[in-house]
């Protein structure tokens, strides 16, 4: 699968986040906590806000059971489960990003962190599991994005709150673009806002609200070119040349996209 790849790929990774951690402690890992991590564990934009937002949203408090769907290296999982106290399973597809998640949470002692490799379209859960359904820039990879709307609404209990985040596509964007797209980093059925709403009323949730977050996001994207670009003789010892030089055309390329308003960020919310 091209996400797989793209995941396997990635320059943020489970050693790229040891590493980061043991420069700033000067050299030696020693004894950690979630905390240590969170500045460095983060794969999405907006950081540590930005999960806390979605935590609001969700109404996520101590002892919520939270479904992080599509986590990756668990950061807001483990940021759930420390900040909120809430008990958190993170789902994962991508089996070096599920292990790797489960071995940060070890390795900081994370135990309310319940790691599952599975795929988001098929969710493995009986009705009514969580009180809380989350996900960060990660639908933009699955095709049928429906399936995962409607699994997410059938593992909610009644009146739990769904929040989420993910790229949103204006109608500027061109076809030959949305090719490029998903051939260089698996983005699939990219959805409007308006679209993202449809789907989630088809899913048979209620009270659907999105927000735009184009204007929120932009900045952010610039930052992290610059600092992937700052980073190019750590990311080419790791990964080598060829990879930097492809990583940093693929993110060029979507840079460029979210200045000339043709891709952009959504947030959404809605109840069971």
């Amino acid at each position: 699968m091209r996400v797989i790849d793209f995941y396997d790929r990635h320059p943020i990774s489970e050693q790229q986040v040891l590493a980061a951690v043991a420069r700033r402690r000067g050299g030696a890992l020693g004894t950690l906590t979630a905390e240590d991590l969170f500045d460095f564990d983060q794969d999405h934009y907006g950081g540590l806000a930005a999960v806390d937002t979605l935590a609001r949203r969700a109404a996520i408090t101590a002892g919520s059971r939270v479904l992080d769907v599509c986590a990756g290296l668990g950061g807001p999982a483990r940021f759930l489960a420390s900040r909120r106290g809430a008990s958190v399973v993170a789902l994962e597809l991508n089996a070096g990003r599920a292990a790797g998640c489960a071995r940060l949470n070890r390795l900081v002692k994370e135990t309310r962190v319940v790691v599952l490799r599975g795929d988001a379209t098929a969710l493995p859960f009986a009705p009514g599991a969580f009180d809380a359904c989350v996900s960060q820039e990660a639908l933009l990879h699955v095709p049928d994005k429906l399936a995962v709307l409607h699994g997410c609404h059938r593992a909610l209990a009644p009146g739990g709150r769904l929040a989420f985040t993910d790229w949103i596509a204006y109608a500027g964007l061109g076809k030959r673009e949305r090719e490029r797209l998903e051939e260089w980093m698996a983005a699939t059925t990219l959805q409007s806002l308006a679209s993202y709403r449809a789907l989630l009323g088809r899913a048979g949730f209620a009270s659907v609200e999105a927000e735009d977050l184009s204007d929120e996001w932009r900045p952010i994207l610039r930052a992290r070119l610059a600092m992937f670009r700052a980073m190019r003789a750590d990311t080419v010892a790791r990964l080598g040349e060829a990879r930097y030089r492809e990583y940093d055309q693929l993110y060029a390329f979507f840079v460029e996209l979210v200045e000339a308003g043709k891709l952009g960020g959504g947030r959404f919310t809605a109840s069971r």
